[in-house]
C-alpha cells in the first residue's frame, strides 16, 4: 500500500509539473515587431575588443580589408549583425573624435586612463569604424563625448559625418579621402553620466541633454535617432526625471545592466562556479524583466504611444577577469551559462518589443560576454555567438502571445522561473519558437498549443553540454556548439517539446 501511495503522488507531481508547463502560441495574431536591432553589439576601446579584436592593421599577416580581420567580419556577417555601438562606454566621455580622423601617422598618442592605462594610438578612428560597419553590413551605433567634451565637438562630429553640402567640416572629411557623407541614424548623446560620464545628476544631465541634442542636426536626408544616457539598472528615478524633462527630444533610453553572480569587489569566476552560485546567475538575470517592466510604466506615464525605445545598450554577465591577464582588459571566458544567460535576456527583449527596440551586448570581442575570442591569428567563436545564430529568426519578425506557466527551478529555499520562452512569425509565415531551460538537473516537457495555425513539420536546434562550466578553447573550439534537436514532435495540431537540461532550443514550424 504505502508503495502504491507513493507512486501515486510521484504520477500527481509528474502531471500537475506538466499541467504548470503547458504554453498556448497564438500563431495568428501580432501585431508588434521584433526589432532587429535589440540583437545589436556593444564594442569599446578596452582590451583587446578593438586592437587585435577587429583591427589588425593594413600591414598585418592576418587577412585583412583594409586592417579589419576578415574572420571577424565573416563571423559576425553570419549571425547578422544589425547595429554596432562605438566608441565606448566610458572611453565614449574622453573620447575627442579629431584625434582619430586624418593620417594615421600624425594621429596624437594618448592613455586610455579608464581601461588599463595602456596607449591609445588612435589608429582605429571614425573612418575605420564607418569602413568596419559597412564591412558588416550594419548600423553604426556612435555614442557622443558629454563628460568631456563640448557641444560643439559634437555637433561638429555630427556635421562631419552627414553633411553633403559646403562647409569645414564636410571638406575636412573629403580632405581626409571620403567624398560622400555616411548615413549615421543611432547617436548616443553621452555614456553613463550618472558616474564615468560625468557624476551628473538627472536634472543636470536633462538640461545638458537638451543643449546637446539640439545641436546635433540633421543634414540632408539623414535623420538622427537621438539615445538619451539612461538609468543604472534601477535607478527608476533618473528615468522619471529625463522622460519629465527631455522625454520630447529624445528617441530612445538607454538602460545599462550588468549581471554580477556575487558582487562588484568579487564578481565570481567565469568558469570555476558549483550550482549555487550559477542559480544566483539566473536569478539575478531575471531581473531584467522588472528592471524593463519598470521602466516601461514610467515612460508609459509621458509617452503612453511608446514613441521612445528604452534601449538596453549595455548589458550581459559580468566576473572576475581571467588569471594572470589585466584586469584593466575585462577579459573573462565564456561558458554554457553565458549562452543560458544570453537567451534568457534576449527572450525578455523580444516580449517587450513594444518597448525595447534596441540592445546591446557587452561585448562582441575579447571583453566581458564576448560573442568572439581573437589570439594572433586564430579565431574562436564563444557559447554565446551560438545563441545569436540561434536567434537569427527572430529578427524583424512578428512577435506573437503566448499564454504560458513555467515550472520552478528550485534551490536551497529559493525558486525562480525554469523555462523562458518567445515565438514569432517570419515574413514567410514561419513560426519560431525560442525555449530556455534553465534547470541544469531535469528535462522539461512543453505541451504546446499553435493556435491559428495548420502546421505540419516542426525541425529545430539546440545548444547545450554536459556541464555548465563548459566552454570553447583555441584548442577545443568546438566543445559547445549547436546541434540538430530531435526532442520536438508535432501531432494534431499539438507540438510537445522535450528541453534537455540546461539548454537553449529554437524550433521552427511551419
Amino acid at each position: 500500500m504505502k508503495r502504491t501511495i507513493l507512486l501515486l503522488v510521484a504520477l500527481l507531481a509528474l502531471a500537475t509539473a506538466r499541467a504548470q508547463e503547458r504554453l498556448v502560441i497564438h500563431a495568428d495574431q501580432g501585431e508588434v515587431t521584433i526589432s532587429k536591432h535589440i540583437y545589436g553589439h556593444f564594442s569599446e576601446h578596452l582590451g583587446h575588443c578593438i586592437y587585435g579584436g577587429y583591427w589588425v592593421g593594413e600591414d598585418s599577416p592576418i587577412p585583412n580589408t583594409r586592417g579589419i580581420r576578415d574572420d571577424v567580419v565573416r563571423a559576425l556577417r553570419e549571425i547578422r549583425v544589425p547595429n554596432l555601438r562605438w566608441p565606448g562606454g566610458c572611453f565614449a566621455d574622453e573620447y575627442h573624435w579629431m584625434d582619430g580622423i586624418g593620417p594615421r601617422a600624425g594621429r596624437p598618442r594618448m592613455i586610455n586612463t579608464h581601461w588599463g592605462g595602456v596607449v591609445e594610438d588612435n589608429s582605429f578612428g571614425t573612418h575605420e569604424f564607418l569602413d568596419l560597419c559597412e564591412q558588416l553590413d550594419c548600423e553604426p551605433y556612435i555614442c557622443g563625448n558629454v563628460g568631456s567634451g563640448t557641444v560643439e565637438e559634437m555637433s561638429k562630429w555630427v556635421e562631419y559625418i552627414t553633411f553633403d553640402g559646403e562647409s569645414p567640416m564636410a571638406d575636412l572629411r573629403r580632405a581626409n579621402g571620403r567624398e560622400a557623407p555616411w548615413k549615421v541614424r543611432f547617436w548616443g548623446v553621452g555614456n553613463e553620466n550618472w558616474g564615468c560620464g560625468g557624476e551628473m545628476t538627472a536634472e543636470f544631465y536633462a538640461d545638458q541633454y537638451r543643449r546637446y541634442a539640439v545641436y546635433c542636426r540633421n543634414y540632408g536626408d539623414n535623420r538622427l535617432y537621438k539615445i538619451a544616457g539612461g538609468p543604472n539598472s534601477g535607478d527608476y528615478n533618473w528615468t522619471e526625471t529625463l522622460m519629465r524633462k527631455a522625454g520630447g527630444q529624445m528617441q530612445g533610453l538607454s538602460l545599462h545592466h550588468y549581471t554580477v553572480p556575487k558582487n562588484w569587489g568579487d564578481k565570481g569566476s567565469a568558469t570555476r562556479f558549483d550550482e549555487a552560485e550559477y542559480f544566483a546567475t539566473m536569478e539575478k538575470s531575471w531581473v531584467m524583466e522588472e528592471l524593463i517592466a519598470r521602466h516601461s510604466t514610467i515612460m508609459d506615464r509621458y509617452d503612453p504611444r511608446k514613441r521612445v525605445a528604452l534601449v538596453p545598450d549595455e548589458w550581459g554577465a559580468w566576473y572576475n577577469v581571467e588569471p594572470g591577464t589585466n584586469p584593466g582588459f575585462l577579459f573573462q571566458q565564456n561558458t554554457l551559462r553565458d549562452a543560458l544567460l544570453a537567451a534568457l535576456n534576449l527572450n525578455i527583449f523580444n516580449n517587450h518589443a513594444d518597448r525595447v527596440r534596441m540592445a546591446n551586448i557587452a561585448q562582441t570581442i575579447n571583453v566581458l560576454q564576448s560573442v568572439i575570442f581573437t589570439e594572433g591569428e586564430k579565431m574562436l567563436l564563444t557559447p554565446t555567438y551560438w545563441v545569436y545564430w540561434l536567434y537569427r529568426a527572430h529578427q524583424d519578425a512578428t512577435l506573437l502571445p503566448v499564454a504560458f506557466t513555467s515550472g520552478r527551478y528550485r534551490l536551497g529555499g529559493r525558486e525562480i522561473a525554469a523555462v523562458s520562452v518567445s515565438a514569432s512569425r517570419d515574413a514567410d509565415g514561419k513560426v519560431h519558437v525560442s525555449l530556455v531551460n534553465l534547470d541544469p538537473n531535469n528535462e522539461r516537457v512543453i505541451e504546446t498549443e499553435l493556435r491559428g495555425a495548420n502546421s505540419k513539420k516542426v525541425t529545430g536546434h539546440a545548444l547545450t553540454s554536459a556541464r555548465l562550466t563548459d566552454h570553447n578553447t583555441f584548442d577545443h573550439p568546438d566543445a559547445v556548439t549547436v546541434k540538430e534537436f530531435k526532442g520536438a514532435r508535432l501531432a494534431k495540431g499539438t507540438l510537445s517539446v522535450t528541453l534537455p537540461p540546461k539548454s537553449i532550443v529554437m524550433l521552427e514550424v511551419e
